[in-house]
Protein backbone atom coordinates (compact mmCIF):
# COMPACT_ATOMS: atom_id res chain seq x y z
CA UNK A 1 0.00 0.00 0.00
CA UNK A 2 1.37 3.40 -0.99
CA UNK A 3 1.87 5.82 1.89
CA UNK A 4 1.87 9.63 1.63
CA UNK A 5 3.10 12.25 4.07
CA UNK A 6 0.34 14.45 5.52
CA UNK A 7 0.48 17.27 8.05
CA UNK A 8 -2.05 17.14 10.90
CA UNK A 9 -2.75 19.51 13.77
CA UNK A 10 -3.15 17.39 16.93
CA UNK A 11 -3.58 18.17 20.59
CA UNK A 12 -0.33 17.59 22.52
CA UNK A 13 -2.07 15.50 25.18
CA UNK A 14 -3.61 13.30 22.47
CA UNK A 15 -0.21 12.78 20.83
CA UNK A 16 1.31 11.89 24.21
CA UNK A 17 -1.34 9.23 24.81
CA UNK A 18 -1.01 7.92 21.25
CA UNK A 19 2.76 7.59 21.68
CA UNK A 20 2.31 5.76 24.98
CA UNK A 21 -0.15 3.32 23.42
CA UNK A 22 2.06 2.82 20.37
CA UNK A 23 4.96 1.94 22.66
CA UNK A 24 2.87 -0.64 24.52
CA UNK A 25 1.74 -2.19 21.24
CA UNK A 26 5.24 -2.31 19.80
CA UNK A 27 4.55 0.06 16.91
CA UNK A 28 5.02 3.77 16.17
CA UNK A 29 2.81 6.85 16.08
CA UNK A 30 2.20 6.87 12.32
CA UNK A 31 1.26 3.20 12.15
CA UNK A 32 -1.06 3.45 15.14
CA UNK A 33 -2.87 6.55 13.82
CA UNK A 34 -3.17 4.89 10.41
CA UNK A 35 -4.69 1.82 12.06
CA UNK A 36 -7.10 3.86 14.19
CA UNK A 37 -8.34 5.86 11.20
CA UNK A 38 -8.68 2.71 9.08
CA UNK A 39 -10.82 1.06 11.76
CA UNK A 40 -12.94 4.19 12.09
CA UNK A 41 -13.77 4.21 8.37
CA UNK A 42 -14.10 0.40 8.33
CA UNK A 43 -11.08 -0.21 6.08
CA UNK A 44 -8.81 -3.23 6.55
CA UNK A 45 -5.18 -2.29 6.04
CA UNK A 46 -2.61 -4.88 4.88
CA UNK A 47 -1.04 -4.71 8.35
CA UNK A 48 -4.38 -5.45 10.02
CA UNK A 49 -5.06 -8.36 7.66
CA UNK A 50 -1.63 -9.85 8.39
CA UNK A 51 -2.21 -9.42 12.12
CA UNK A 52 -5.59 -11.16 11.82
CA UNK A 53 -4.06 -14.03 9.82
CA UNK A 54 -1.37 -14.62 12.43
CA UNK A 55 -3.89 -14.39 15.28
CA UNK A 56 -6.05 -17.02 13.55
CA UNK A 57 -3.00 -19.22 12.92
CA UNK A 58 -2.05 -19.00 16.58
CA UNK A 59 -5.51 -20.22 17.59
CA UNK A 60 -5.44 -23.03 15.02
CA UNK A 61 -1.98 -24.29 15.97
CA UNK A 62 -1.92 -23.76 19.74
CA UNK A 63 -3.94 -26.93 20.58
CA UNK A 64 -1.29 -29.03 18.80
CA UNK A 65 1.54 -30.50 20.82
CA UNK A 66 3.75 -30.68 17.75
CA UNK A 67 4.10 -26.95 17.07
CA UNK A 68 4.48 -24.06 19.50
CA UNK A 69 3.58 -20.66 17.95
CA UNK A 70 5.18 -17.34 18.88
CA UNK A 71 3.49 -14.20 17.64
CA UNK A 72 3.77 -10.53 18.61
CA UNK A 73 0.87 -8.26 17.63
CA UNK A 74 1.60 -5.71 14.89
CA UNK A 75 4.42 -7.87 13.52
CA UNK A 76 4.76 -8.99 9.90
CA UNK A 77 6.14 -12.37 10.92
CA UNK A 78 5.53 -15.21 13.33
CA UNK A 79 7.51 -18.30 14.31
CA UNK A 80 6.66 -21.85 15.32
CA UNK A 81 8.95 -24.25 17.14
CA UNK A 82 8.94 -28.01 16.65
CA UNK A 83 10.97 -30.77 18.32
CA UNK A 84 12.32 -33.50 16.08
CA UNK A 85 12.12 -37.17 16.96
CA UNK A 86 15.85 -37.58 16.54
CA UNK A 87 18.30 -38.68 19.27
CA UNK A 88 18.88 -35.55 21.36
CA UNK A 89 15.55 -33.93 20.32
CA UNK A 90 16.86 -30.98 18.27
CA UNK A 91 14.38 -28.24 17.40
CA UNK A 92 13.31 -26.72 14.11
CA UNK A 93 11.84 -23.23 13.80
CA UNK A 94 9.34 -22.29 11.12
CA UNK A 95 9.30 -18.58 10.34
CA UNK A 96 6.37 -17.13 8.38
CA UNK A 97 6.71 -13.66 6.91
CA UNK A 98 3.80 -12.06 5.07
CA UNK A 99 4.12 -9.10 2.71
CA UNK A 100 1.94 -6.01 2.66
CA UNK A 101 1.55 -6.57 -1.07
CA UNK A 102 2.89 -8.81 -3.80
CA UNK A 103 2.02 -9.97 -7.28
CA UNK A 104 3.54 -13.46 -7.31
CA UNK A 105 3.86 -14.28 -3.61
CA UNK A 106 2.27 -13.13 -0.38
CA UNK A 107 5.27 -14.01 1.78
CA UNK A 108 7.76 -16.73 2.55
CA UNK A 109 8.21 -19.71 4.84
CA UNK A 110 11.64 -20.44 6.30
CA UNK A 111 12.62 -23.69 7.99
CA UNK A 112 15.52 -22.93 10.31
CA UNK A 113 17.57 -25.68 11.92
CA UNK A 114 20.82 -25.68 13.86
CA UNK A 115 22.66 -28.91 14.45
CA UNK A 116 26.20 -30.25 14.42
CA UNK A 117 25.06 -33.71 13.34
CA UNK A 118 26.21 -34.40 9.78
CA UNK A 119 23.70 -37.25 9.55
CA UNK A 120 20.77 -35.01 10.46
CA UNK A 121 21.93 -32.25 8.13
CA UNK A 122 22.15 -34.70 5.22
CA UNK A 123 18.75 -36.25 6.01
CA UNK A 124 17.04 -32.85 6.20
CA UNK A 125 18.74 -31.66 3.02
CA UNK A 126 17.53 -34.79 1.23
CA UNK A 127 13.99 -34.11 2.48
CA UNK A 128 14.04 -30.49 1.32
CA UNK A 129 15.15 -31.57 -2.16
CA UNK A 130 12.49 -34.29 -2.23
CA UNK A 131 9.87 -31.73 -1.19
CA UNK A 132 10.81 -29.42 -4.04
CA UNK A 133 10.67 -32.27 -6.57
CA UNK A 134 7.22 -33.26 -5.32
CA UNK A 135 5.89 -29.69 -5.51
CA UNK A 136 7.43 -29.18 -8.95
CA UNK A 137 5.51 -32.23 -10.13
CA UNK A 138 2.16 -31.70 -8.42
CA UNK A 139 1.78 -28.10 -7.21
CA UNK A 140 3.52 -26.06 -9.90
CA UNK A 141 0.97 -26.93 -12.65
CA UNK A 142 -1.82 -25.51 -10.46
CA UNK A 143 -0.19 -22.11 -9.92
CA UNK A 144 0.06 -19.08 -12.19
CA UNK A 145 3.50 -18.10 -10.84
CA UNK A 146 6.38 -20.37 -9.84
CA UNK A 147 7.28 -21.03 -6.23
CA UNK A 148 10.77 -19.84 -5.33
CA UNK A 149 13.04 -22.07 -3.24
CA UNK A 150 16.42 -21.52 -1.62
CA UNK A 151 18.60 -23.75 0.55
CA UNK A 152 21.24 -22.18 2.75
CA UNK A 153 23.34 -23.53 5.56
CA UNK A 154 20.82 -24.18 8.29
CA UNK A 155 17.81 -22.76 6.41
CA UNK A 156 15.32 -23.84 3.75
CA UNK A 157 13.20 -21.03 2.28
CA UNK A 158 10.05 -21.28 0.18
CA UNK A 159 7.86 -18.48 -1.15
CA UNK A 160 4.13 -18.54 -0.35
CA UNK A 161 2.11 -18.22 -3.53
CA UNK A 162 -0.78 -15.86 -4.06
CA UNK A 163 -3.98 -17.98 -3.90
CA UNK A 164 -5.68 -18.49 -7.24
CA UNK A 165 -8.97 -17.22 -5.81
CA UNK A 166 -9.97 -14.61 -3.27
CA UNK A 167 -10.21 -16.06 0.20
CA UNK A 168 -11.05 -14.87 3.67
CA UNK A 169 -8.51 -14.18 6.39
CA UNK A 170 -9.61 -17.34 8.20
CA UNK A 171 -9.32 -19.47 5.06
CA UNK A 172 -5.82 -18.21 4.35
CA UNK A 173 -4.78 -18.81 7.96
CA UNK A 174 -6.10 -22.37 7.70
CA UNK A 175 -4.24 -22.92 4.43
CA UNK A 176 -0.88 -21.74 5.79
CA UNK A 177 -1.34 -23.59 9.09
CA UNK A 178 -2.33 -26.79 7.31
CA UNK A 179 0.67 -26.57 5.02
CA UNK A 180 3.12 -26.15 7.90
CA UNK A 181 1.51 -28.99 9.86
CA UNK A 182 1.81 -31.28 6.83
CA UNK A 183 5.43 -30.31 6.18
CA UNK A 184 6.34 -30.86 9.83
CA UNK A 185 4.57 -34.23 10.02
CA UNK A 186 6.11 -35.60 6.82
CA UNK A 187 9.58 -34.31 7.62
CA UNK A 188 9.48 -36.02 11.00
CA UNK A 189 8.30 -39.23 9.37
CA UNK A 190 11.16 -39.02 6.89
CA UNK A 191 13.75 -38.40 9.60
CA UNK A 192 12.58 -41.23 11.86
CA UNK A 193 12.45 -43.66 8.96
CA UNK A 194 8.71 -44.34 9.03
CA UNK A 195 8.14 -42.65 5.65
CA UNK A 196 10.04 -43.14 2.41
CA UNK A 197 9.92 -40.94 -0.68
CA UNK A 198 6.84 -42.70 -2.11
CA UNK A 199 4.91 -42.35 1.15
CA UNK A 200 5.78 -38.65 1.43
CA UNK A 201 4.65 -38.01 -2.14
CA UNK A 202 1.41 -39.95 -1.65
CA UNK A 203 0.59 -37.99 1.51
CA UNK A 204 1.35 -34.68 -0.19
CA UNK A 205 -0.76 -35.57 -3.23
CA UNK A 206 -3.70 -36.51 -0.97
CA UNK A 207 -3.36 -33.20 0.87
CA UNK A 208 -3.24 -31.27 -2.41
CA UNK A 209 -6.33 -32.92 -3.90
CA UNK A 210 -8.35 -32.12 -0.77
CA UNK A 211 -7.19 -28.49 -0.54
CA UNK A 212 -9.34 -25.64 -1.85
CA UNK A 213 -6.51 -23.11 -1.57
CA UNK A 214 -3.11 -23.77 -3.11
CA UNK A 215 -0.19 -21.77 -1.79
Amino acid sequence: MKKTLYSLMLNEEVVREVDALAHRLGTNRSNLINQILAEYVDYTTPERRINDIFSAMEQLISPSRELVPFFSPNSLSMSLKSSLEYKYRPTVKYEVELYRGGEESIGELSVVFRTQSAGLINAMTDFFRLWKRIEDAHLAPLLSAPVQYALYEGKFVRSISVPEKDCSTQALAEAISGYIKLFDKLMKGWLNGSLDAHAVEAAYYSYLTHSDIHI
